[in-house]
């Protein structure tokens, strides 16, 4: 098991010495109090901030080794579903791009031959709950073990191979997330920069968000599942994509999933390191 995020140590020291403190010296409760309540402040916000590391291991890039090799990943939330996942396919096959699409298990179950499709034109499946509940950051400890156990069940039932990757919806997470993802073997993983598409409905807008900046190593978010929609009702990533690949292969980057780009079991020798 790797050790406790700094923070949290700190979060348990902050506790213990607020009781210490209410007990040898009542006078001073308030403050104890006042401390435990500005930690908890704390630590609500670095669940409510997906790039944080503060709470766990939580990979916003890719290593030093992918940005040397001029790699990105494109990263596809929420589906698969069954009108827009295979476009998304279709239009990554054009650039001989690969991605990692961060599946909801039971959508997934709901259309098994889709999301095997994925795997077989060579991209990856990755674990995005079973449920994408919006109450996912208020779990606790068993909660958070149903809801991830179940995803990886499920996805390793359909696609022949346990996820490595897991990614919280929304991004949102609490304290009990780390340690449960360490007993299952998964890293989380968030990104480098997202374009809002399942709100922002021009895909223009949507696209300058992503590649402001853009550059080697970078773990780009779109989503295929709960996307905005164009005037014309076309999922907004469906605008995007074409866009986003060009601006790569312009910059000489190269597409590549998870997997590819950390390697074979790096999630189990990250040793509590963010690339």
């Amino acid at each position: 098991m790797p050790p406790l995020p700094a923070y949290v140590k700190a979060s348990a020291a902050v506790h213990a010495a607020a009781g210490v403190a209410a007990v040898l010296a009542p006078a001073a409760w308030p403050w104890a109090l006042g401390a435990v309540a500005a930690n908890h402040l704390v630590i609500t916000g670095a669940g409510l901030w997906p790039r944080s590391s503060w709470l766990g291991r939580n990979w916003i890039r890719l290593p030093a080794a992918a940005a040397a090799r001029h790699e990105v990943a494109i990263t596809v939330d929420d589906g698969p579903d069954p009108e827009v996942t295979p476009a998304v396919l279709d239009l990554l096959d054009t650039r001989s791009a690969r991605a990692t699409f961060f599946v909801i298990a039971t959508a997934a179950a709901r259309h098994p031959v889709l999301c095997r499709e994925i795997v077989r034109r060579g991209h990856s499946v990755q674990n995005h709950s079973d449920c994408h509940s919006r109450r996912f950051s208020l779990l606790g400890p068993r909660g958070f073990a149903r809801e991830i156990g179940a995803a990886q069940a499920r996805l390793a039932d359909i696609t022949g191979e346990a996820p490595r990757y897991f990614r919280a919806p929304a991004g949102l997470r609490n304290p009990f997330l780390a340690p449960v993802l360490d007993r299952l073997g998964l890293q989380l993983v968030s990104w480098t920069r997202r374009g809002f598409d399942t709100v922002r409905r021009e895909p223009q807008g949507v696209l300058a968000r992503l590649v402001d900046g853009l550059a080697a190593g970078d773990i780009l978010l779109v989503h295929d599942g709960n996307a905005a929609r164009t005037s014309d009702g076309q999922a907004v990533v469906l605008g995007v994509l074409p866009g986003l690949l060009a601006r790569c292969a312009n910059a000489d980057l190269e597409a590549v999933t998870l997997p590819a780009a950390f390697g074979p079991g790096a999630a189990e020798a990250a040793a509590g390191a963010r690339p």
